[in-house]
């Protein structure tokens, strides 16, 4: 992805070329391909590209529009072909994505925004009428925050500028790390500082003196059915917005790069690409995979399936061993990582967005530049076999024989009681403080108490309650999963050294609204999961892998690196800065280490566990940063001891 980052002094004051110069030697390492800027009362933009397709590298940005709007756009216009055709009255020889967008803004304002369909971020500077205007696209692939502090506004694709130049320290957002304890993630629009926010999916962040709105300007329409008569046409119609999906999502001037596990979701993104590769309806000069294995984890043998489908493709791609070997084994010793950086603000707990030396070494030595991902197909696809949002529907219809008849089928499936899959569909439409959560979904025991109480809703994921009324429920399933996977999405942190741009053909806008609106029992039916791709894919993709079993996978890596690291680890849990500021019960915390590293307790968090070590690491960079407010807990006016201050 490209970066974008801009400054608005609202008193006119110019934005200083020192500051200016550190941010930009920030921005470096993730838009390589240039060096622009705008400036202009009180106003600096600083954008680097990365180029990714044909039309990338004929784009100058800023973009100055006819009317003078300033445009910095990160992104990816998919359907560029309806809006030349819409726009050809308006538009010059310059064909480039950014040009598209400044005069579908200059034709309807605003309202150009859902028109827009790709994966994207844009700021837009209105010197006429004073106004910044941010927005991304409805998925929510690229990042944009920004803050509002005294005088001024800053904005950009990464926090680390923002935060590291801003002349001040920021607050902790503890609804932010309580999102990180669930496995949902935080809610979209956080950030670590409660004063810095992100901009929410689908929606525009309206800025002036004095003034911020955010409002959302798209969302998928309830009211929206397709319904065929054959199985046929679900499977013909499927197969086209797949296809139209891939296709769009390998538009790139270089070879691009798919990560392939051996799972249905990877393969058939694979697969598809090589056939709309194959017709020359895609603009891809080749495709290449990465496959990872790990032989010595006994549930996650992998290479039987990857390599059915490069004996498919013909092509073997290049594999990448993660298990942890004996170094006197192998047979060149590998360097270890570098450790994470602590001269910059890193979002994300666990991961600064460094590229293992690995997938460095192949992106570079094969030249690619977007990678594509299977995130999302196991949620929208019905990788899950269950037939509670079904069921959901024909209860709120009233539809009282075809629900007591599904209960029937899907109990035998189930081999489990009728009124229990009944009492499951029914209790969504309960608040969750009167069915309570389930228990995977219940905070970790060792949180401290004021801190479950004050984010119990970030910390159970953001439950809420089925409606009766209103659109169907497999709908708002549908669209609770999706914001799941916006909030995923929204923590990736910007990959760099060297960056790429990471594409999710699952995530399509059109494959979305095509599957949210055919029948559930299209996607899941009693004896078969994923039944529309896996019909709609038969002969596309290897029948070794449309019919292989739902991978189980359990990692040893986390309990055997808790008892590997064991002295370290209880070394640190005895001054953590997470307990300090009110998050974690050190002596339970410890507790739960040594259950871990006993492994007597196959149902144990050891997601959670390993989510606390990363924050408490996290943490502890962000302390020798010094940009945040890490001094005082949650209401109990306790500071950090000398030691931890640093």
């Amino acid at each position: 992805m490209s970066v974008q980052f801009g400054k608005w002094n609202f008193d006119r004051r110019p934005v200083t070329q020192e500051y200016l110069d550190k941010v930009g030697a920030t921005l470096a390492p993730y838009g390589p391909d240039s060096n622009d800027g705008y400036s202009k009362d009180g106003v600096a933009i600083l954008y680097r590209a990365f180029h990714t397709t044909t039309e990338s590298h004929l784009e100058v940005q800023p973009h100055i529009s006819p009317s003078g709007a300033v445009i910095t756009w990160d992104g990816r216009l998919d359907n560029r072909k309806e809006l030349i055709i819409e726009l050809r009255d308006s538009l010059t020889g310059d064909h480039t994505d950014v040009a598209l967008v400044a005069a579908a803004y200059e034709r309807w304002g605003n309202n150009c925004l859902g028109k827009l369909v790709g994966d994207w971020a844009v700021s837009i500077w209105n010197r006429n009428n004073r106004s910044l205007l941010l927005a991304k696209d409805p998925i929510g692939t690229r990042h944009l925050y920004y803050w509002i502090g005294g005088n001024q506004v800053t904005w950009g694709t990464l926090l680390d500028p923002i935060i590291r130049f801003a002349g001040r320290t920021f607050d902790l957002d503890k609804e932010y790390v309580a999102g990180w304890f669930s496995s949902m993630y935080p809610a979209v629009h956080l950030t670590p500082c409660v004063d810095i926010h992100s901009v929410p999916p689908s929606s525009w962040v309206l800025l002036r003196p004095g003034s911020h709105t955010v409002s959302k300007y798209w969302d998928f329409d309830p009211g929206k059915n397709i319904r065929y008569r054959t199985d046929c046409e679900y499977e013909e119609q499927f197969r086209t917005v797949f296809a139209q999906a891939v296709e769009r999502k390998v538009r790139s001037d270089r070879p691009v790069l798919a990560e392939l596990s051996g799972g249905r979701d990877s393969s058939s993104i694979v697969c598809m690409a090589d056939t709309v590769i194959a017709r020359g309806q895609a603009e891809c000069p080749r495709l290449d995979t990465i496959s990872n294995y790990d032989d010595s984890e006994p549930n996650w043998n992998e290479r039987p399936y990857f390599t059915k489908v490069e004996e498919k493709r013909g092509r073997t791609g290049w594999h990448v061993n993660v298990g942890q070997k004996d170094e006197d084994q192998a047979a060149e010793p590998k360097a270890r990582p570098e450790p994470p950086s602590t001269d910059r603000f890193v979002a994300t707990p666990g991961y600064d967005g460094r590229t293992s030396g690995e997938m460095k070494l192949c992106l570079t030595s094969q030249g690619n530049r977007v990678v594509l991902s299977g995130i999302g197909g196991d949620e929208v696809m019905g990788g899950v076999p269950t037939p509670i949002s079904e069921l959901q529907n024909h209860l709120v219809r009233a539809r009282l024989g075809t629900l007591a008849h599904q209960l029937k089928v899907w109990a035998l499936e189930k081999r489990r009681p009728w009124f229990h899959l009944f009492w499951e569909a029914a209790r969504d439409f309960f608040p969750p403080s009167v069915v309570g959560v389930p228990k995977y979904m219940r905070p970790a025991p060792w949180l401290q108490s004021n801190f479950v109480k004050r984010h119990r809703a970030a910390l159970t994921g953001y439950p809420s309650r089925t409606k009766l009324f209103g659109p169907l429920p497999s709908f708002q399933g549908n669209l609770g999963t999706l914001d799941i996977l916006r909030r995923q999405l929204a923590r990736a942190a910007a990959p760099f050294d060297p960056p790429f741009d990471k594409r999710y053909p699952f995530l399509d806008r059109d494959l979305l609204e095509f599957m949210f609106a055919i029948p559930r029992e299209q996607l899941v039916r009693p004896t078969q999961r994923r039944s529309l791709m896996r019909r709609a894919l038969f002969g596309i993709v290897p029948d070794e892998i449309l019919n292989r079993k739902t991978k189980a996978f359990v990692s040893r890596a986390p309990l055997v690196g808790i008892s590997r690291d064991w002295a370290r680890l209880t070394e640190i849990a005895q001054d953590m800065v997470s307990s300090a500021i009110g998050i974690v019960d050190t002596n339970r915390f410890l507790e739960a280490l040594q259950k871990a590293r006993q492994g007597d307790d196959d149902k144990f968090p050891t997601n959670a566990l390993t989510t606390t070590i990363f924050l408490e690491g996290w943490l502890r960079d962000l302390r020798t940063l010094r940009v945040m407010n890490l001094q005082t807990t949650m209401g109990h006016g306790l500071a950090l001891s000398p030691s931890m201050q640093g």
